[in-house]
């Protein structure tokens, strides 16, 4: 029955892997105007969903939260917090790298992010590797190295995203039993309430075109909600350093759409290095059928 969680998390880097086409238009749009606009809309519709269809889980999330202790909740709030933190910087990041860089260098960050996942995850969850699935850390580290040969720029927005999400997708694994959708409504509304001092600051004149919002409302529904849902559903049966390497999904897409649909220049290098990404995929789960099957037969 885990094939689901594999089937939403498959589902939610392919999504992402997509989100050159609804990002690209935008392209002549500020990176803070697009991020304000994506958060704002993300809060306002996951807020009228709660409020209208989901008042009994509400309900019941607040009474299961009075019942803990006061320092698992002042955990709990800490932890939402630095998620709402780690979110804002991502997505900053990332659009910014997408517009104002480069489709491969946005790649590149989804490349390094499940190293760090993983690397996270064993740190801070303690979740146990095969020598096969470590294999596969070092093959990932290796092409990642490959690729960030001459682009010290580019490596370093990329780390810059890879982390922010890496660290987020490690803590959500704190929040077991909580209502996912209610939580990602809660580090949304806390994000944008962080963000809202820099709006009159950083946003540039408010956009009058139709399609400006079209598109953010696309992105709002379809890049952020479903798949952020998808993967929090998904960390449920399924642990941070299987998901991390399944976050592979996104930048292979990323890159063939650079190449094939942007027509950005791909070098031979870049090739060998996202081939050796294939495998390193192949492999993980590989080690990971394995020492499923043996924990079975145990």
């Amino acid at each position: 029955m885990r094939y689901k969680y594999y089937l939403a998390a498959a589902t939610a880097f392919t999504i992402w892997g997509l989100f050159s086409f609804v990002l690209k238009p935008l392209h002549d749009y500020p990176s803070p105007d697009i991020l304000f606009y994506r958060i704002f809309f993300c809060v306002t519709l996951m807020t009228v969903t709660n409020l209208l269809f989901r008042r009994k889980n509400i309900v019941e999330t607040r009474n299961s939260f009075a019942l803990l202790d006061s320092k698992t909740k002042t955990n709990l709030l800490a932890l939402t917090i630095i998620s709402s933190i780690l979110l804002a910087g991502n997505w900053f990041f990332f659009i910014y790298v997408m517009n104002h860089i480069s489709v491969k260098a946005a790649s590149l960050a989804y490349l390094v992010c499940p190293i760090l996942t993983t690397v996270f995850a064993f740190i801070i969850l303690k979740e146990k590797l095969s020598k096969l699935q470590w294999l596969s850390v070092v093959l990932s580290i290796v092409s990642c190295v490959l690729l960030s040969l001459n682009n010290f720029n580019d490596v370093f927005y990329s780390i810059v995203v890879a982390a922010t999400y890496a660290m987020y997708l490690v803590l959500q694994k704190k929040f077991a039993g909580i209502d996912k959708f209610l939580l990602l409504s809660v580090q949304l509304v806390i994000t944008s309430v962080i963000l809202l001092p820099f709006y009159p600051v950083y946003s540039g004149t408010l956009p009058t075109e139709t399609s400006f919002y079209l598109y953010i409302l696309v992105i709002a529904i379809g890049f952020t909600i479903v798949p952020m849902l998808l993967n929090l559903y998904a960390l449920k049966g399924i642990n941070s350093s299987t998901l991390g390497i399944l976050l592979y999904i996104n930048p292979i897409i990323g890159f063939l759409l650079a190449a094939f649909y942007y027509h950005e220049v791909i070098t031979q290098m870049q090739v060998i290095a996202y081939s050796i990404i294939v495998v390193s995929i192949a492999i993980f789960n590989v080690g990971s059928y394995l020492r499923l099957k043996t924990i079975t037969q145990q």
